[in-house]
């Protein structure tokens, strides 16, 4: 089934109705895009333009890294914690996409320098389970139809130079920084009550590999409740479908590779079986 995108349909009717003030260019997108598969430090995209400029330049981004990273199979709300939020200077989250080539397994070993400035934090994914998701308005609406929920390392890469603006808007024009994710497996959502309960209750705690504490948070760091960044999205403009993973944002700050001293886990204290999941940076 074809994906719905709010994306792509924005930069349309923006385009459409008048000139984008700073939607960036072809020649920037393909420099870009060339940067960022080699990991090379690159310019910042709509820096001087709007949450729509930075909207039309994502959208364009999508379609060319699509063939090299494979298709949308879901979406991200970025800076949905106060320490991200206050890092960029940012009053409300941001939106990107998942793709699916950036997926790894739980225990996967990843290059140090995965990025041209790579970093990681400790997440979460919601999996939808049915499009009446669209309907939801609450954090239990969201869990009545979210199917499982997966443990995630999310290791963004900033990709933009030293210098270069780092904003609300310039990490929207960027997706919000996907690089890689290490996915835990599934934790079925059995009872939606309990699970909304639990994800409002839970600890979410990142170490090091030698076992040093990160950072350490509650459920309700991210947005009040884990289920508001979907609402956050839907607010956005995303349409939700079966089998979309939705990852909530960060639970803490972003952590440079060198404080994992060569890896990273995440677990979930108040979850059902306390999940963990993990990664090794080599």
């Amino acid at each position: 089934m074809p994906r719905k995108t709010s994306l792509p349909i924005l930069c349309a009717i923006t385009l459409g109705s008048h000139a984008v003030a700073d939607c960036a260019t072809e020649a920037q997108i393909d420099q870009y895009v060339q940067d960022y598969l080699t990991n090379t430090p690159t310019a910042a995209l709509s820096a001087d333009g709007s949450m729509e400029d930075a909207l039309c330049t994502q959208a364009k981004i999508v379609s060319v890294l699509e063939p090299h990273l494979g298709p949308i199979i879901g979406y991200k709300a970025g800076l949905t914690s106060a320490p991200a939020q206050e890092r960029f200077g940012a009053s409300e989250p941001v939106q990107g996409v998942l793709y699916r080539g950036m997926m790894l397994d739980d225990g996967a070993t990843v290059p140090a320098t995965w990025g041209a400035r790579p970093v990681f934090e400790a997440d979460l994914v919601l999996v939808v389970g049915d499009a009446g998701i669209n309907q939801a308005s609450t954090p239990a609406e969201v869990l009545a139809h979210i199917s499982a929920i997966r443990p995630f390392i999310e290791l963004p890469d900033l990709t933009l130079a030293e210098g270069e603006p780092i904003t609300p808007v310039t990490l929207t024009a960027i997706g919000v920084a996907p690089k890689l994710g290490v996915l835990g497996s599934e934790i079925p959502v059995s009872d939606p009550a309990a699970m909304t309960q639990a994800l409002q209750d839970m600890t979410v705690t990142l170490r090091a590999a030698d076992g040093e504490v990160l950072a350490q948070a509650p459920g309700v760091a991210v947005l009040g409740h884990p289920a508001n960044a979907a609402l956050w999205l839907m607010s956005k403009g995303i349409e939700f479908q079966a089998g979309d993973l939705i990852s909530v944002g960060s639970f803490g700050p972003l952590v440079p590779p060198a404080k994992g001293k060569g890896g990273a886990s995440v677990t979930y204290a108040g979850l059902p079986g306390d999940p963990t999941v993990s990664v090794v940076f080599e």
